[in-house]
């Protein structure tokens, strides 16, 4: 498999993450919405040997817009920033990018509605769009976020997994990526203490040698071919040594 490193888990300026994740062994990165798109950083990226991987595409969306608002014209806003980000997305060759549910459950209904939205103009790229399950919003759960897919039953939707986040909610691994069988679109790997959405190196945390090596055999058996992306906190004490000592984990444990 695949590792992959999302360049957000390192601070200052690009082109010295760049050095630093090629430097520990990656050779793909995910980037946020309006990062990493200079023609600079665009350049280093193919002279370091890497290829993008992932947009996130619901950050620096600015607050007037939001997919799951009341208000259509916030809708469209937002609907209007994903596209504008999914065309960079398409330049930089990535094939898939994902979203963030909003904090309200009520408001799924309007999350859904934009979701579909962006899915069917991402399909026009060929990206697929995957939608993080995540603690203290509307969707908290990995189950809770497949049964919402399940029931939009688009075909260019899909669930991205976060191990960080199901050891806050409880779920087994292992049991997520079974469930999701084809619609697993992307995953994170990271670490914490059970609580807080503290993205600390692997096995720093609740996160055993056990449940990581399940973790990573459930993902080698599933029909999901692509990366397992690390996501670091860029405010830990030496995140390049986190990102380092979690890529040598990663691998060890089957990766």
């Amino acid at each position: 498999m695949n590792l992959s490193c999302c360049a957000w888990s390192l601070p200052g300026p690009e082109e010295d993450a760049l050095a630093t994740i090629a430097a520990i062994g990656f050779r793909s990165i995910d980037v946020q919405a309006g990062t990493y798109g200079s023609p600079s950083s665009r350049v280093l990226v193919r002279e370091l040997g890497m290829e993008f991987s992932c947009m996130g595409l619901s950050f620096n969306m600015g607050d007037e817009a939001a997919l799951d608002g009341d208000v259509a014209g916030v809708r469209q806003a937002a609907i209007d920033h994903c596209r504008k980000v999914l065309d960079q997305a398409a330049e930089l060759g990535i094939g898939t990018a994902y979203l963030v549910p909003g904090r309200n459950p009520e408001a799924l209904p309007n999350f859904a509605e934009s979701l579909v939205s962006v899915a069917e103009y991402a399909a026009l790229h060929g990206i697929a769009v995957a939608v993080e399950h995540f603690p203290g919003k509307a969707l908290p759960t990995a189950a809770a976020t497949l049964d919402y897919l399940t029931a939009l039953d688009h075909p260019n939707l899909y669930l991205l997994l976060d191990s960080g986040h199901l050891q806050m909610s409880g779920e087994d691994p292992a049991a997520v990526v079974a469930a999701a069988g084809e619609r697993l679109g992307y995953v994170h790997l990271d670490d914490n203490d059970g609580e807080g959405d503290l993205h600390w190196s692997l096995l720093d945390g609740v996160l055993t040698e056990g449940t990581l090596e399940s973790l990573l055999a459930a993902l080698e058996a599933s029909p999901y071919t692509g990366p397992a992306s690390l996501e670091l906190n860029p405010r830990l004490p030496d995140p390049a040594g986190a990102l380092a000592k979690s890529r040598a984990v990663a691998l060890k444990h089957g990766a």
